[in-house]
């Protein structure tokens, strides 16, 4: 059975689909770009947007019951991979050892034109 996962902490949904959705002890997140949850101010700056939106990624898994160490795979949506090595420092201030498995995607356009989106698959 399905359980819908929600939070203030991370963007609401733009869109007809959940945040986050729970099924046999695994959640599967929806992209989460870097939309401040509590004043809906886009940062400026790679840096700046990858932070926020690993943020809000953590935030929603830990609603789910799960914690970052407990994310097994990541998908990352970018809008230059000049900026990969920017993403990269500040990825690795949130999955620091036993990181997960993770794939980098560069795209033509991200929703409300930020640069950077980000995914997960998380056990409980």
């Amino acid at each position: 059975m399905k359980k819908i996962i929600s939070t203030d902490k991370a963007p609401q949904a733009i869109g007809p689909y959940s945040q986050a959705i729970e099924v046999n002890g695994m959640v599967y997140t929806s992209g989460v770009i870097p939309v401040d949850p509590a004043t809906g101010v886009i940062p400026e700056g790679v840096e700046a947007q990858a932070d926020q939106a690993i943020k809000n990624l953590v935030n929603l898994v830990k609603e789910a019951g799960s914690t970052p160490e407990n994310v097994i795979k990541t998908t990352v949506f970018i809008k230059n991979m000049d900026d990969f090595g920017k993403i990269n420092e500040i990825y690795s201030k949130y999955f620091v050892s036993d990181c997960p498995a993770r794939s980098c995607v560069e795209v033509a356009r991200l929703p409300k034109d930020v640069l950077i989106e980000i995914e997960a698959i998380a056990i409980k």
